[in-house]
């Protein structure tokens, strides 16, 4: 007996076909998406600029071969290399997401929709470096701006319902996603290019999170999403030569997405795509106060508050309680040996130990100079984290979406500290008013780290004029940024 499956190509799956019609004609008309959309790129950039003080990321950035030079290719900010479009968005990618300080989105998956601009800004620049031949478009920030709104909105949007993490997958298949997308759109592709080209992005292997979590966290998470939005960009390329896409790529019966790494279950929408506006960018998450992850912001935020009141009595507590969310003790409720930085910076334990001992939570205290320090580990040890369930639910709550933590310190003798709870980081939307005028001042230390004074001023003052800015052509914007 045999089985006869059809030979008949079907139609693309409708969630690559509404994705590419939300690319190619959903107009954003929101004063306060562009605006935040600026902010965006300032701190993306500004946190690129930070990641190119530590060797550990420059050892990857430039060509693949050593001494490539590519005449017409996308500037990288703040090195000399000029590069093609996909090894630019590699390096771009890479050095924006470095620190952990960019950008956040959290809800049934998390991540990090400001990793995108690695792949936009690159296309954006090459494009724009070579219009002169008739080929490709020019851009002006403007449309990187529009760009990254559409791209925030991608990842995000699918973030809402659906959890990768829990099937082991890296949030960044969002970022391959997302910037397939828009990058093909900008490159000029047409809504069936985009809809193959999407088709790729989830036909393609994607990352495993082995690389988060103990006992093999690394400094590829570091650069996962770089990697992502450069293949992104290769997709797109190869789709634009006529490469042909997969319509049921997402659906097929055994070999599509859906049965071979969804455990069979179809993407939720929250907001159905066909609802997608700018949402996402509105409401993103900033991180301002420290380089840690997100999860564990508050609890930073509290250690802080608790300093002055345990600095002098680090070796008299008895036990700290972390009363906290479940995403958090998933992601980075650590005990035992932290093997290198980003063990470090994904360990709610580490995160609070620190600025409860120093006052402070900065990159640098995820080295191992600082890390040897033998009071981090032994107030490590007596850190518990325990989940509230209150604090979970406000956590998926849309018209919350907190991130709270609190902690309550007790000492040997009896004595316990009332405890500090803080529900919102600086960087949520409840506190922009008091996050952005921080976020502008953590753009200009970063600028003041890697270029003159004349240079931070012009680009400070550029990016603060929303106006200005927008007009500005993208390769004048890249070239304020050489080094």
């Amino acid at each position: 007996m045999s089985s006869h499956t059809s030979n008949i190509r079907p139609r693309p799956d409708q969630v690559l076909v509404d994705i590419a019609d939300y690319v190619v004609n959903r107009d954003i008309p929101s004063p306060l998406a562009y605006d935040t959309a600026r902010h965006c790129l300032m701190d993306s950039l500004g946190c690129a600029m930070e990641a190119l003080a530590y060797p550990a990321c420059t050892k990857l950035l430039g060509p693949v071969v050593p001494g490539t030079t590519v005449p017409d290719g996308a500037r990288i900010p703040g090195t000399p290399f000029r590069l093609d479009p996909v090894q630019a968005a590699f390096n771009i990618g890479t050095m924006i997401r470095w620190l952990d300080f960019n950008d956040t989105w959290l809800a049934a998956e998390w991540g990090h929709p400001s990793d995108n601009l690695g792949g936009i800004l690159a296309v954006a620049d090459w494009c724009s470096r070579n219009a002169n031949n008739g080929s490709r478009k020019s851009f002006a920030v403007r449309d990187v701006l529009t760009a990254m709104i559409k791209a925030h909105e991608i990842q995000g949007c699918l973030a809402l319902e659906n959890s990768f993490n829990k099937v082991g997958l890296d949030h960044v298949v969002l970022v391959k996603v997302a910037s397939t997308a828009v990058v093909t759109h900008m490159l000029g592709g047409s809504r069936d290019q985009i809809v193959d080209a999407l088709s790729q992005a989830w036909v393609d292997g994607q990352s495993l999170r082995t690389y988060r979590h103990v006992p093999n966290t690394g400094s590829r998470k570091s650069w996962a999403a770089g990697d992502a939005t450069s293949r992104a960009v290769w997709l797109a390329l190869i789709t634009l030569k006529g490469e042909a896409g997969y319509p049921s790529a997402l659906t097929a019966k055994t070999w599509g997405f859906y049965d071979v790494l969804f455990k069979g279950q179809p993407l939720r929408f929250q907001r159905p795509i066909q609802q997608w506006d700018s949402y996402v960018m509105e409401n993103v998450l900033f991180k301002i106060s420290f380089p840690a992850e997100f999860h564990s912001q508050t609890a930073a935020e509290c250690a802080m508050q608790l300093h002055r009141h345990v600095k002098e009595r680090i070796g008299d507590i008895k036990k700290i309680t972390i009363r906290t969310h479940e995403a958090a003790i998933r992601i980075i409720d650590k005990k035992g040996p932290l093997n290198n930085p980003a063990d470090r910076d994904h360990c709610m334990q580490y995160i609070v130990a620190v600025p409860l001992i120093f006052g402070r939570l900065t990159a640098e205290d995820y080295e191992n100079r600082v890390a040897a320090d033998p009071r981090i580990d032994q107030l490590r040890d007596k850190i518990t984290c325990m989940e509230d369930k209150k604090f979970t639910q406000d956590y998926y709550d849309p018209e919350k979406r907190s991130i709270a933590n609190g902690i309550t310190v007790e000492f040997k003798d009896g004595r316990k500290l009332d405890e500090v709870v803080v529900e919102y980081p600086i960087g949520h939307r409840f506190r922009r008013k008091e996050g952005i005028p921080l976020l502008e001042e953590k753009f200009r230390m970063s600028l003041a780290r890697r270029f003159t004074e004349t240079q931070q001023n012009a680009i400070t003052d550029l990016c603060l004029d929303l106006e200005k800015l927008e007009a500005t052509p993208v390769r004048e914007f890249v070239d304020m940024f050489s080094a």
